[in-house]
Order: structure tokens, then sequence, then C-alpha cells
């Protein structure tokens, strides 16, 4: 009999850990009414909600004994096991924000993705890499300094899989009206049926499938990111919370002819102070409300500052 569970990861939940066990592997199920997989990791229940002696990302902490400028370890308390999660640390400085790091700072953050990318996709038992970050406690970032995470899947996750299989992405194609800025050969616009208020995509104009790609434009990465998240931030005069994750070619041995990397931004605020809510008939319906206008989304972000670079 078939007790919904096997022996590969698909989607796993995160939020910030940092100190404790590894503990056993992962147990995977299938829910067999909607298909959706979940990882049961137990041994993730012990961990700490907030660090108890200071920062282990500041220099001198747990994980960062030596001096740094960007670092990336072993999570201490993994979703998943055999080495497949990844903390990243984007700065020593404990209350940097993404885009104050500037262009320079920023740039380094990028590559050491892309390397990571790159070593842990090259593993035989990697089919997926997921490059991501949770900003802010309302999001379940448990620790404030600056920090992203990666997860190495041993499949193509159900969500980039969609993407691929379904979706043809054309930000060269994007409307003007929904278009955020633009730098070297990236575009940042807010989808046209955007799920949450402010949110924004991420693409290159190029066919580039990963990060770690030769032809992957890094510097225009890094200063398209760095003056994205500066809108957020300034949108209502208050660090944005924001998940963050990068959609990549897939490590399977795949041709995956039409995959492109896509940066997907999805910002927690509707306006100061109040966060947008996904409710129960949006997730019981799958039909989501979203209270702003993409277009009117976009001019307001469009209206901002951003990092001047």
């Amino acid at each position: 009999m078939d007790d919904g569970r096997d022996g590969r990861v698909g989607e796993a939940i995160d939020d910030d850990t940092v100190d404790g066990p590894a503990g056993d592997g992962p147990d995977v199920r299938t829910d067999h009414l909607t298909g959706a997989t979940t990882v049961v990791v137990g041994s993730r229940q012990g961990r700490p909600n907030l660090p108890a002696d200071g920062c282990p990302f500041c220099v001198g902490g747990l994980e960062a004994p030596e001096p740094y400028e960007v670092r990336a370890f072993p999570n201490r308390w993994p979703a998943l096991g055999d080495g497949r999660c990844e903390v990243v640390l984007y700065t020593p400085d404990h209350h940097q924000t993404f885009w104050g790091l500037g262009v320079d700072g920023a740039r380094r953050v990028v590559e050491l993705w892309a390397e990571r990318t790159r070593v842990l996709g090259g593993r035989d038992d990697v089919d997926y890499v997921l490059v991501f970050e949770n900003r802010g406690p309302e999001v379940g970032a448990t620790i404030a300094h600056p920090h992203g995470q990666i997860y190495a899947y041993d499949r193509v996750p159900p969500t980039p899989l969609r993407a691929l299989l379904d979706g043809v992405l054309r930000p060269d194609a994007v409307a003007e009206d929904l278009v955020v800025g633009r730098a070297g050969r990236w575009v940042a616009w807010v989808p046209e049926a955007a799920t949450w208020p402010y949110e924004v995509r991420i693409a290159p104009v190029d066919p580039v499938g990963a990060l770690s790609d030769p032809g992957c434009d890094l510097d225009g990465f890094a200063r398209i990111l760095v003056d994205v998240l500066a809108r957020l931030d300034q949108r209502f005069d208050s660090p944005m919370p924001y998940m963050l994750w990068i959609h990549q070619r897939p490590t399977d041995g795949g041709e995956w002819p039409d995959a492109r990397v896509c940066v997907f931004v999805t910002p927690f605020l509707r306006a100061p102070g109040t966060p947008r809510f996904v409710a129960a008939a949006e997730l019981g319906g799958g039909i989501f409300f979203n209270p702003v206008v993409p277009e009117a989304a976009a001019a307001e972000l469009r209206e901002l500052p951003g990092a001047r670079t």
C-alpha cells in the first residue's frame, strides 16, 4: 500500500535557523487529495527562535568566527539532509540593508549565489538549486542580520516545474506601464496579474538560464536588485518585509531550452504597517484578490528615487 511517502524531496517550508543538530533525514509525504508535497522535519521543532547570545552572523559569532565580506555555510537546522541547505551572509554589518550594500557589495552576493548554484548544481544528487531570502520577522526571519539561504533539491520542485512547463518568460515584451526599471540586460516589472501588492519580478532580456551561466550579466543584476529593493523600502518610508526567490534552470542534466532566470520579490505590506494577508477564500478557491492595481503599483515604485546608481 502506498502511504504517500517516497525517498525524494519536494518543496519545503523555510524559516531562518542556525544553531542545533541536523537530525535525521526528511520524511517526504504527498497529500493524495491535493497533490501537495510536505517534508516533515521533526528535528527543526526544537530550533531556537532567536539567538540567545548575540548575533551568530556578526564577525566573531558562532557562524562567522573570522572576518568576511560574504560567506556561505551549511545550515545547522537543515530542512533537507546531506548538506543541501546553506545560509548566505551578505555583509558583516548587522544593521545594513541589501540595497545599502551598493552595487559592489551586491555584486559580491550575486557572485556567491552563482558560485553556490554551480557547486551544488554540479552534484549528481541535486536536480534543482533554489536561492531565496526571507526579510523581516513578519515573514519568518528570526535573525535580523542580512542573509539568505539556498536549498538544493533532488528533484525539480512543483512551482518552478510548472513555470518551466507551462510558462513563457518574456521580459522584453512587458508593457511599459508595468516596468519599474532597467539595468544592463535586466528588466524589473510588476506582473500584470500580481498576487501581492508591489510584487516585482526581475529577469534578463537574454535567454540566460542560470546565474552561473557565462553570459549572465551579474553587474546589471546587482544594479537592478539594489534599485528595486531600495524602492520597496522607500515606498512606506520603512524596511519592507519581503520574500525573494530565484528560479533557474534545473541541474538534472536535461536540456530545458526555455529556462530563464527569474527573480520573484513578494513584499508583505499593502499600506504602511498593514500586511497583505492571503486569506481562506484565496487559499480555498485558488483565486487571489489584490487591492493594489498593478499598473498603479509600478507607477508608484517608478516615481521613487531608488538607489540612484
